[in-house]
Formats: C-alpha cells, sequence, structure tokens
C-alpha cells in the first residue's frame, strides 16, 4: 500500500485548478453520502439486523482495511465523518422513507459526478480514479487531509 503522502500528492497533482478543487469540496462528500444512502436500502433480513447494516458495515470496513491504515489520524475522521453521515441516512430514511432516499440518492448522485466532470474538464485533466480505482477511496481521504491540515499534520 503506498502512503498517504504518495497518493495525496498524485491526487493534488490532478486538481491544481481552483474552480475544480471547489467542485471536489462539494461533489465528492456528496458522492460518498450518496453510497452509503444506497447501501443503506440493501434489505437486511430481520434477523439479521435493521436497515443500514449493510452500509454501516462497508464504512466501518472501510475505516479499518483502507483509511486507518493509510494514517490514523485521517482514519479516526473518516470515521467521525461515517457516523455524521450514517445518522443523516437514518434520518432521512426515517423520514422520506426508503423509496425517497432512493430517488434522492440517484438525483445527488448524478449531479454530483456531473459537476466532477465540469471541474475535471475545466482542470483539462481526467479524473485520477481512471488511472486507478482506490482514488474513489483517496478523494474523500485527501479533502479530510486538507481540513485536518489547518489544525496541524493531517496525518
Amino acid at each position: 500500500m503506498r502512503d498517504a503522502a504518495t497518493w495525496f500528492d498524485n491526487y493534488a497533482a490532478d486538481h491544481q485548478n481552483p474552480t475544480n478543487r471547489l467542485i471536489h469540496w462539494i461533489c465528492v462528500p456528496a458522492i460518498t453520502w450518496t453510497v452509503v444512502a444506497l447501501v443503506w436500502l440493501i434489505p437486511v433480513p430481520g434477523w439479521l439486523g435493521r436497515p443500514g447494516l449493510w452500509s454501516v458495515l462497508a464504512m466501518f470496513l472501510a475505516f479499518c482495511f483502507y483509511y486507518y491504515r493509510l494514517s490514523r489520524r485521517i482514519g479516526l475522521a473518516m470515521a467521525g465523518a461515517f457516523l455524521s453521515l450514517a445518522l443523516v441516512t437514518d434520518s432521512l430514511y426515517r423520514s422520506i422513507g426508503s423509496s425517497g432516499l432512493l430517488w434522492l440518492a440517484i438525483g445527488v448522485f448524478v449531479v454530483a459526478w456531473i459537476g466532477q466532470f465540469i471541474g475535471h474538464k475545466i482542470e483539462g485533466r481526467r479524473p485520477s480514479f481512471l488511472t486507478d480505482l482506490q482514488y474513489l477511496l483517496i478523494g474523500p481521504a485527501w479533502l479530510m487531509s486538507k481540513a485536518l491540515g489547518r489544525f496541524g499534520p493531517a496525518y
């Protein structure tokens, strides 16, 4: 596994344009939430648990086997972000139901990906994940590193 600095340096090279960066600050968290929400909707047998179990399990595995191994500080911050996403998703699930959550997540997903591709068109570089799918996981961590960097070393 590459170290965090290498991943983030490579990712940053594809994200130099300020407009593209701004778009990423909006769209990457939105896309991350849509993945949480869509996995939340996968049916869970009643004897096994409640709605959202698969999503919580996926976030836990991403934390344990990816983010925490990449950087303890970023991993813990991502765990907090995942907890927030789970609380928002559960609240939406309870208030608008599974069908409402499905359509909301699909709509946000489509709009956010359109935004991402517009940002990369402005940047003049293709999205990083087209060279390595791990960049789909690095995007949220890179933003988290930027946020944490305001309070000291990010990783």
